[in-house]
């Protein structure tokens, strides 16, 4: 099973302010059977209002997937936090959102979704614009989790944690918890804003495949891991650089 994550940043083309045209050939390049995506977009003009995991899924030839909503309106600028029946993709939604997702080869016996909270404060985080690098104070944003029980016996997660140090800790400690009540073989992917193989050092699970991700140009920190609850034998993944996003993927073959 081919697990792969990538912080999308919902297509973003590195070369342009405009979203790149391939971000669903590079994602149906990485040949996952199980892909997870964070930063995702849906009905965001800034990416041509795609509905961006229900594409990616399409491209795959699947339809076993689903997208978890954290805001709805644009990161950055105005947003809210979703109404529960928000939470999840249903096709008559039509406001903008942005959040994460999961696509599956596998059929998934049962999908959920939980809340880990946000920062009550943010941080100035730097932002590239045509004068170059300024730094502006940005407010953390609810994060989940998003749970598929497989029916080849695994549990996996995805998740995009705070930024803010500590709080994202914590987050991840919570959500290891949860899954530790789940059934089947568990793995948690995603960017987990922790560097120094954080995750693998201060908590029991194991880091697979570990590489550095970010930024997707000159890695130099980690920031995006698969974790699992269990020993596994795999194979890491290597994906180039394809000129969208500013993390690299991560990925591993598990035997």
């Amino acid at each position: 099973m081919k697990v792969i994550s990538w912080n999308l940043l919902h297509g973003q083309n590195l070369q342009s302010a405009e979203p790149a045209h391939n971000w669903v050939d590079a994602c149906t390049a990485l040949g996952a059977d199980l892909l997870g995506v964070q930063e995702v977009d849906e009905n965001q003009p800034r990416s041509a209002k795609a509905k961006q995991v229900e594409e990616i899924a399409a491209a795959l030839g699947t339809t076993h997937w689903a997208y978890a909503r954290t805001v709805i309106g644009t990161p950055g600028e105005k947003w809210r936090h979703p109404a529960t029946d928000e939470g999840v993709l249903h096709a008559e939604f039509n406001e903008p959102s942005y959040g994460i997702g999961l696509i599956s080869k596998i059929p998934v016996r049962k999908w959920s979704r939980v809340e880990l909270g946000r920062s009550w404060i943010g941080l100035p985080l730097p932002v590239a614009s045509d004068k170059g690098t300024r730094f502006i104070y940005v407010k953390d944003e609810p994060r989940v989790a998003l749970i598929a029980e497989l029916e080849n016996g695994y549990t996996v997660a995805v998740t995009h944690l705070s930024f803010v140090p500590f709080v994202n800790y914590f987050q991840l400690r919570k959500l290891q918890r949860i899954m530790k009540k789940l059934p089947g073989r568990k793995l948690i992917i995603g960017d987990l804003n922790l560097g120094w193989n954080i995750p693998g050092r201060f908590t029991k699970w194991q880091s697979l495949g570990g590489r550095n991700t970010y930024p997707s140009w000159k890695p130099a920190i980690q920031f995006d891991y698969i974790l699992a609850a269990q020993n596994e034998t795999i194979t890491p993944l290597a994906h180039p650089a394809v000129g969208v996003s500013d993390h690299a993927s991560i990925g591993v073959d598990l035997h």
